[in-house]
């Protein structure tokens, strides 16, 4: 059972609903389901195709590994979203003349278009998550979650875990 003090809970906690992460897991679960939803029903994509896509329309080009690292997924699982987008002719995939081993990925004309179709609808979810926030605590939510991600990479750095090594061993 959780404390009657939540913030006492997530410094101490005795129950896995005082665990942050796990609350972060579920808030990402239920949220991410109206996403999954949106994406895969309306868009056709899955919402990890829709993280590659989002993370391209940012940049001009990328290569793959990037990718992988800018979406923190291991490279197979990239390669794989990666296929499966050239294959809907959301993503062009160049490879160099000189090495084909080098690629560069960009988004074609129609992944800018869902980008543009999806990435508002995206965004509204969010405004609607939020909107029982006022000013205050979406700064505070804001500031606390940047201090929960530098924690973390400090911790995984610290830890020496590669950040595609999900499940391997730690490194001596």
């Amino acid at each position: 059972m959780t404390s009657a003090d939540p913030a006492a809970s997530l410094a101490n906690p005795t129950a896995l609903n005082d665990l942050v992460l796990y609350r972060l897991a579920r808030l990402s679960a239920t949220a991410g389901t109206m996403v999954i939803r949106l994406c895969e029903g309306r868009f056709g994509i899955t919402r990890r195709e829709w993280r590659m896509v989002a993370l391209l329309a940012e940049s001009d080009a990328l290569h793959p590994s990037a990718l992988a690292e800018r979406a923190q997924l291991d490279r197979a699982r990239t390669s794989r979203a990666v296929s499966s987008l050239v294959a809907k002719g959301l993503v062009l995939r160049t490879v160099q003349a000189s090495d084909q081993r080098y690629a560069q990925l960009r988004l074609s004309e129609h992944g800018r278009r869902l980008h543009e179709a999806l990435f508002p609808l995206v965004a509204d979810i969010n405004r609607q998550l939020i909107e029982g926030l006022d000013g205050r605590a979406r700064q505070a939510l804001a500031t606390s979650l940047g201090h929960l991600q530098d924690r973390a990479q400090l911790l995984l750095d610290r830890a020496a875990v590669p950040s595609h090594g999900r499940g391997r061993k730690r490194r001596s």
